[in-house]
């Protein structure tokens, strides 16, 4: 997928998160992703669920939740990271109930609840799909410096996205923690979201 300029300047403001984490955290530090705890914001949001509900951030508190944006017509990276995460949940076994991926849009055009429901709900049951209002979907790529832009010059369905794909990881109680990318082993995956749900918002 060609990423556009506005989606590489992301990527650029993302590896700067992570050059930033490292040197600021102790190489004994117990996570294996990248720490930005202090980086980034707290998880906040208004927007509607695959099921039609309108829901907040503080629906998902009590939950170590996993912030991703894509969309349901996404050729490759979209389904490769939803599989890569499913994978996650099944080894995490009983623990994976402590945990949401919330898979936010960035095509509300064409991503409905119904929509985001039936693609959701074929990688994992622990997935749930948001959609918006485009300024609410907007402010939220901004917050956590994310970034996504339309094909360009294409008319009706036939478009494409270009999008970030940083995966964004908050503990129980909503604040920042941890950033992934669909690179990142489920090994790592599975060693930090198991100490994140076994200790809450600790370590």
């Amino acid at each position: 997928m060609k990423l556009s300029r506005f989606a590489r300047l992301a990527c650029l403001l993302i590896a700067g998160i992570m050059l930033a984490a490292c040197q600021r955290h102790d190489e004994a530090a117990p996570w294996q992703l990248t720490d930005i705890s202090g980086h980034m914001p707290d998880l906040s949001f208004r927007l509607i669920d695959d099921q039609g509900k309108n829901v907040t951030a503080a629906d998902y508190r009590g939950k170590v939740t996993l912030l991703y944006f894509g969309y349901t017509h996404c050729p490759d990276v979209c389904p490769l990271t939803l599989a890569h995460l499913h994978v996650v949940m099944q080894r995490l076994g009983k623990l994976a109930d402590g945990a949401r991926i919330l898979f936010v849009s960035v095509d509300p055009a064409r991503d409905t609840p119904e929509a985001l429901h039936a693609y959701a709900s074929a990688f994992d049951s622990h997935v749930v799909g948001l959609t918006g209002a485009p300024a609410d979907i907007e402010a939220l790529t901004k917050r956590y410096r994310a970034a996504f832009s339309r094909e360009p010059d294409k008319s009706g369905d036939s478009y494409d996205v270009s999008h970030s794909s940083g995966i964004y990881i908050f503990d129980a109680n909503g604040h920042a923690r941890l950033l992934a990318t669909p690179e990142d082993s489920q090994d790592k995956l599975i060693h930090d979201l198991h100490l994140l749900i076994s200790t809450g918002s600790a370590p």
